[in-house]
């Protein structure tokens, strides 16, 4: 007995050596990647600014040519680099009302104000959130030692809001020009000094479209065996093709298919992507189908931070279409006001608002609109939209007054209503649910409704699905599986009584 005791104290004693050794190991090794990493100068810096993409406003150099030394466009590179990262922490300093990373972008001299500035907002309770979303920076002059450029950054579109105490005191959209001085020092460039000298009002220029060229009786479109993730790996073109055919021959002009923001790649598009999305849309021009084509989807934040990689992301995607036939409008997000409650009705809007002035600024003759999720939002944004469409999944019976109502209130806009449908499922998840002929009724009175009002109308959709991904409904069953069945043809290709009025000439 005694013996067996001696070898568990032993085991113990061992097993409690290797573990002090490990642990002086360890110790050993990250004191000794600290004291190295320490006079690294990019960890000594927040140059992570520069490996990770944050701050992505559209900038556009004068290439005039500039007194003093000739340029290369290696220096030009960094100077941008450098210039753009000082203006993104600034942005983070004033909206945290902290110091972090001003000390790598500043000099000694430019801080003081910087700091000034931040010491005040601590005392008042205030906090600025802003961005810069265009720079147009002319290079006026480069020293002989290459230390030193002085540059003027003419139409600074800048945006910004002014809190007090979590309360929203100033939103201001505007251009400015700002006259600055950097130095090279240590091999990075800092901002030495840096004076606005003219701004004004941001006010844009663009034209409505008439409502002459709208004509939407359509349907919201997935493959039925990929739903919403269309550009994926079970991507399939002729799947797609075959179709827009099937929609084309009921009579249906239009489709309405959508463009997720994070798997498409954010701010650096995925030309693979684009090129699928750019095969649908040759598919929908073959069978004659118009587009309306839905951005952002699946996109929640809106931070002001982000607003350049968002612009990036929709600079890409409108460019590459706006010139393709099939295109019908573009609808800037699905139902956004689902994100007031958390993410800020004020700040959702605003999001809306300069998204649609960018649109509008690269693509001028296609409408723009919003999905909203209900009728009671369509008014908003009236006067920034060329299209008023909401989506309607509540009564009928009322949809005609409510209908009226908003064609009184905006007389001079076509109205649409971009999703609509009923689930056939009824079943253990929803008892009280519809039949498929519960569903046919409804089709047959929405399209009695459409008809008697001369609407523009798309259904919420072709498929019933077999999959509904967590990110639409959630996990819990009795929303989820009555998802599955808004579809006109069923889970085995089957068309279901409603087909019958997906389209009511």
């Amino acid at each position: 007995m005694k013996s067996i005791n001696r070898k568990i104290i032993r085991g113990i004693l061992f097993l409690s050596y290797i573990i002090i050794i490990s642990f002086v190991t360890y110790g050993l090794s990250a004191l000794f990647g600290y004291l190295n990493t320490g006079a690294d100068r990019s960890t000594m810096l927040h140059t992570e600014i520069k490996k990770v993409e944050q701050f992505l406003p559209k900038i556009l150099w004068n290439a005039n040519e500039n007194e003093g030394r000739p340029m290369d466009e290696q220096t030009l590179s960094s100077i941008e680099n450098d210039y753009l990262d000082a203006w993104y922490v600034k942005h983070c300093a004033y909206q945290t009302n902290t110091t972090t990373g001003i000390e790598d972008y500043y000099t000694k001299n430019a801080r003081k104000n910087l700091y000034n500035i931040i010491n005040k907002n601590i005392e008042t309770g205030t906090t600025i959130r802003s961005t810069t979303l265009q720079h147009h920076p002319k290079l006026e002059f480069f020293s002989e030692d290459g230390h030193m450029v002085v540059i003027t950054d003419k139409d600074v579109m800048e945006y910004k809001r002014v809190y007090k105490d979590k309360t929203l005191l100033l939103e201001t959209k505007d251009l400015s020009t700002y006259k600055i001085i950097m130095l090279l020092e240590d091999g990075f460039w800092r901002i030495r000094h840096i004076v606005k000298t003219s701004n004004h009002d941001f006010k844009p220029n663009y034209k409505f479209i008439s409502k002459e060229h709208i004509d939407i009786k359509g349907i919201n479109y997935y493959p039925q065996a990929s739903p919403w993730e269309v550009f994926g790996k079970k991507f399939d073109i002729d799947t797609i093709t075959k179709d827009f055919k099937l929609i084309k021959e009921t009579g249906l002009s239009s489709i309405r298919i959508f463009v997720p923001y994070e798997s498409f790649g954010k701010a650096n598009v995925d030309k693979d992507k684009l090129n699928k999305l750019t095969q649908v849309m040759d598919a929908a021009e073959a069978e004659n189908l118009k587009v309306v084509l839905t951005l952002f989807d699946f996109y929640g934040d809106y931070s002001i931070l982000n607003w350049t990689l968002n612009q990036r992301h929709a600079e890409t995607i409108v460019s590459k279409l706006k010139d393709h036939n099939a295109l019908l409008a573009w609808d800037i997000k699905n139902e956004p006001n689902l994100d007031f409650e958390s993410r800020g009705k004020d700040l959702v809007l605003a999001w809306l608002r300069n998204t649609i002035d960018l649109v509008k600024s690269i693509d001028p003759t296609h409408p723009v609109t919003i999905g909203w999720s209900d009728i009671e939002s369509a008014p908003l944004l009236k006067d920034k939209v060329d299209i008023i469409t909401f989506h309607y999944y509540e009564d009928l019976n009322n949809l005609e007054k409510k209908y009226l109502d908003l064609k009184q209130d905006i007389p001079n806009k076509p109205i649409a209503i971009t999703e609509f449908g009923v689930s056939s499922y009824k079943g253990l998840w929803n008892p009280f649910g519809k039949t498929e002929q519960d569903q046919a009724d409804y089709y047959k009175q929405a399209q009695d409704i459409f008809s008697k009002n001369n609407m523009h109308y798309m259904s919420w959709t072709l498929y019933d699905f077999t999959e509904i991904p967590n990110e639409v409904t959630g996990m819990l069953p009795w929303r989820k599986t009555p998802q599955k069945y808004y579809g006109f043809i069923n889970a085995q290709g089957v068309k279901k009584e409603a087909f019958r009025y997906i389209y009511n000439p």
